[in-house]
């Protein structure tokens, strides 16, 4: 009981002197408030400048509503049960391979941000066309302390390039197998800015692309939704044009026979017209029979054909574009209060650290160098 009693009062103590403590850290830092309010005044400075010194940058964004394919390979109710999870279970099953999960790995590829290095593009308040490589290249404005930071590796690169022969330079031609650093530095700098989100529930795409310029990043934005819709589109009715293109190369020798047996026979007929020899009705009878079989050919080859058309059409994906991309007003990038917020805030963790720790520990060094000093002099 006694020593239930002497822990006890150990514990309260404990409490009370850690309450202590913190009142006198809270007590210390209040006592050097002015150096505190002094180091988040330049941190909101510092801030400002960072914050106006960032390239805005505007971000155009696309809503998509793809058509669902492949055939389902689950109940209903799981599939209910798994989206309000957040899952979905039956986007990957059926036939189809490329499912809304697979897009943001298409785009991010390497020859479908190739494909959109001529894309044709032009910046709001100038009219002068250009590549939209060009722009990414010669276009881009960045903040005065990325130019100080690269100016060395600039000055290492061009020293570099005076020993170079002019014959290891390439020209504009794009190898996707071997790009240059300059290519590979702009197929980086797309990939980027171009982001897709898929929602696991409703499975809505959301295509955002984020450049310097509104209306490019409009422009581009919508480029990158054709080129995608193509892309799926292509691969889903590969295997239907595939057959329509052999059904209708099958269609046309069928008619040319049928052309053909139909000229043998009329030409047979006229020139035998009021024979009466078995022979000839023999022979005009065989090639009546050759034309009929040839016409019930091609006649069987076209409703083919227009069943391959017809899968061709049924195949083909469907997309509801719910939110068409527009030209941005606002600037998406950067949020100027949350950088301000965050240099202030970091001013006073690194004021009150300084205070708390570092004050105290600067004090002991000097007290034990004067210490350490008046005994040697003693």
């Amino acid at each position: 009981m006694n020593d239930t009693v002497v822990n006890g009062g150990n514990v309260q103590q404990s409490v009370e002197e850690q309450e202590i403590d913190l009142l006198e850290l809270a007590k210390k830092v209040w006592d050097s408030r002015m150096l505190v309010l002094k180091v988040c005044g330049i941190g909101a400075v510092i801030g400002l400048v960072v914050a106006f010194s960032i390239p805005k940058e505007y971000t155009a964004e696309i809503l998509i509503a793809p058509e669902s394919s492949g055939k389902k390979s689950v109940s209903s109710g799981m599939g209910a049960l798994a989206a309000m999870a957040g899952v979905n279970i039956g986007s990957s099953s059926g036939s189809d391979a490329i499912y809304p999960d697979l897009y943001p790995d298409i785009v991010s590829s390497m020859p479908f941000l190739i494909d959109l290095f001529d894309m044709e593009v032009h910046e709001q308040k100038d009219s002068t066309a250009m590549t939209l490589a060009t722009y990414m290249k010669d276009h881009q404005k960045a903040p005065w302390w990325s130019s100080v930071i690269g100016a060395p590796f600039k000055l290492v690169g061009w020293t570099m390039s005076l020993f170079k022969d002019e014959e290891e330079e390439k020209g504009d031609k794009i190898d996707p197998f071997c790009l240059t650093p300059e290519q590979k530095q702009i197929v980086d700098g797309i990939g980027s800015n171009i982001m897709i989100t898929v929602d696991k529930k409703t499975m809505v795409i959301t295509l955002a692309v984020t450049m310097q310029d509104p209306l490019i990043a409009a422009v581009v934005a919508d480029s990158v939704r054709a080129k995608l819709q193509e892309y799926v589109t292509d691969y889903r009715t590969s295997k239907a044009r595939t057959t329509l293109e052999f059904t209708e190369k099958l269609t046309r020798e069928a008619r040319e026979e049928y052309y053909e047996a139909q000229a043998k026979y009329t030409r047979f007929a006229d020139t035998n017209q009021g024979l009466a020899m078995q022979s000839s009705r023999a022979e005009l009878e065989k090639l009546q029979n050759e034309m009929n079989l040839a016409y019930n050919a091609y006649n069987q080859m076209s409703q083919q054909l227009r069943a391959a058309k017809a899968d061709v059409e049924e195949v083909t994906p469907v997309y509801t574009i719910i939110q068409p991309a527009s030209v941005p007003l606002r600037p998406s990038k950067p949020n100027k209060m949350m950088v301000l917020v965050g240099f202030i805030f970091l001013a006073a963790v690194g004021s009150v650290g300084w205070i708390l720790f570092v004050d105290d520990l600067l004090k002991n060094m000097k007290e034990q160098l004067a210490g350490n000093k008046q005994k040697a002099e003693a």
